[in-house]
């Protein structure tokens, strides 16, 4: 595959990583509303799409989407065209690039499964409560399940970096851009990194008191912070962090068509 094709791979994973947010944003606001809807994260939606019609075409197309995804994130990773380097800032920013290729190759991977009939998508609360099981039961494991708790925060207070530093501004082609569409970026960018940021903040919680209890039913994911929110804030607020993740869906289809990627086929590894 030339250059040129694997820019429009990676483009379109950046693009269904967009769809698949404004399915779980679109999806929380209709709930919010009372309009039918659910309460649901990544593994959710793809059960959702499995039900429409013509929903094992979709699937695939989103599959292979996620995989689009999983390659940008492994080659930022390892071949790191935006030169982020060897240091200790550089390594962890390379590394979350990684972890987040790795959790859509995942995601990738459970679709494929709901295609061939070998699995289906499970809520992604019940999901991270098997993770945060699993480490209960090993030694020390209410530290580990604090570390994994750490990392949500950390990823949460990083969302929040994103949206009022604006710093996603950079990684976009401005000068492609007319004011209307950079007003649009710059608007749906700062919400949809602040919804997002307060979700991972309230998975980041569950999982502190998951740790706290030793009890792994106190965990959740994105579906038990959607829950966690509208009984906690009222129903206002949640649909306000539905409509964000939208909004962050509506700014990576943008990212998709405008960021800057650059990508050599030598994929001799830094």
């Amino acid at each position: 595959m030339d250059d040129k094709k694997l820019e429009k791979f990676a483009r379109f994973g950046i693009a269904t990583k967009g769809f698949v947010y404004i399915l779980i944003g679109g999806l929380a606001a209709l709930a919010a509303f009372g309009a039918g809807g659910q309460k649901t994260g990544s593994s959710g939606v793809l059960e959702f799409i499995a039900g429409q019609p013509f929903g094992q075409i979709l699937l695939v197309i989103t599959a292979l989407g996620l995989l689009g995804y999983l390659f940008w994130r492994f080659y930022q990773a390892f071949k790191d065209p935006e030169n982020k380097g060897n240091d200790m800032k550089g390594l962890a920013k390379r590394a979350g690039y990684f972890f987040s290729g790795a959790f859509y190759g995942f995601l990738a991977f459970t679709a494929i499964q709901m295609v061939v009939g070998a699995g289906s998508g499970s809520g992604s609360g019940g999901g991270q409560e098997t993770v945060v099981a699993t480490l209960l039961s090993k030694t020390y494991g209410q530290v580990l399940v604090a570390l994994l708790g750490g990392i949500f925060l950390i990823k949460a207070i990083h969302q929040f970096y994103q949206a009022y530093s604006e710093n996603f501004k950079k990684k976009l082609r401005q000068s492609k851009l007319d004011e209307k569409a950079r007003n649009l970026v710059y608007k749906s960018g700062k919400i949809g990194f602040t919804a997002r940021g307060i979700v991972i903040g309230i998975i980041s919680f569950l999982t502190f008191r998951a740790a706290f209890t030793a009890n792994s039913s106190q965990a959740g994911g994105t579906d038990d912070a959607f829950s966690f929110i509208q009984s906690t804030f009222g129903s206002v607020v949640f649909l306000l962090i539905a409509v964000g993740l939208v909004a962050y869906g509506v700014f990576m289809f943008i990212k998709a068509r405008y960021s800057e990627i650059h990508i050599s086929s030598n994929l001799s590894y830094t």
